[in-house]
Parts: structure tokens; C-alpha cells; sequence
């Protein structure tokens, strides 16, 4: 068995061993080594997670912020909480924003409002009157402090 089939099947053996043995290959140039198709596929894989985890925290500060701002009726036993909560998913958001990742959010804003908006609606037994398109920049939703 060849070193490229023995860490492929490390692979499906063992994902953290093989994991452990593709670092220890890429810091020392052991390229040859290298399982290239699943380090692609790992890679790839993280990418698409990172990009899902802010998208996830975007929506949740969107969800917030409509309801703080819209949903009158609830806002006087809900605020605190709400601000709470935007305050949380920044926090969180911003430990992991990159710059790529931050361009990620800014291209599909409109998607993740969509998907905030329905459920939004839902929560509120569509019975608030929300935007149908985004009503507050990417700087307003990343700035910490920002409320409208």
C-alpha cells in the first residue's frame, strides 16, 4: 500500500489521527504525503461551516433588531432581552468575522433578511408590518452599540 492510499484510509479510520498526520506532513514539506482529496474536502467543508456560523449570527441580530423595533406590543416585557440577545450574537459574530467572511455577509445580506423576515413574521402571528427589504446596513448590524 502506497503512503497516498495508507492516509486515505487513515482517513476512514481515524479522522483526528489523520488530521494530526496532514499537519505534521504540511509543517514539514512531506507533501507527497499529503491525502490531497480529503484535505480538499476538509477544507472546503471548513469554509462552508464559517460561512453558515456568521450567516447564523446575522440572522439572529436581524430577528432581534426587527422585533425591538417593530413589535410594539410585545417590546415593554421583551426589550431588555432582545437587546440582550443582539448584543450576544455581535459579540460572538465579531470574534470570527474576517474580512472574507464580512464580504461573504455583505453579498448575501438579502438572503439572510429573507429568512429572518419569515420568521419573524411567524413569531409575531403576522400581525407586525415589517420591511420587505433590509432596513439597517452591515456596519449597523456589526457596530456593538448600534440600535435603531
Amino acid at each position: 500500500m502506497n503512503q497516498h492510499n495508507s492516509a486515505s484510509s487513515l482517513y476512514d479510520l481515524d479522522r483526528e489521527q489523520w488530521l494530526s498526520k496532514t499537519i505534521d506532513c504540511l509543517k514539514h514539506n512531506r507533501l507527497e504525503e499529503l491525502d490531497q482529496q480529503h484535505l480538499i474536502e476538509e477544507l472546503e467543508e471548513l469554509g462552508r461551516r464559517e460561512k453558515k456560523s456568521v450567516e447564523r449570527f446575522l440572522e439572529q441580530i436581524i430577528r432581534h433588531l426587527l422585533l425591538l423595533q417593530y413589535w410594539h406590543s410585545e417590546s415593554e416585557y421583551n426589550a431588555n432581552h432582545w437587546k440582550a440577545e443582539i448584543m450576544s450574537f455581535r459579540g460572538q459574530l465579531n470574534e470570527d468575522l474576517t474580512q472574507n467572511l464580512q464580504n461573504h455577509l455583505q453579498e448575501n445580506q438579502a438572503n439572510i433578511y429573507v429568512k429572518a423576515l419569515n420568521y419573524v413574521r411567524q413569531k409575531t402571528g403576522y400581525t407586525v408590518q415589517f420591511p420587505e427589504e433590509c432596513p439597517y446596513s452591515l456596519e449597523q448590524l456589526l457596530a456593538m452599540n448600534w440600535l435603531p
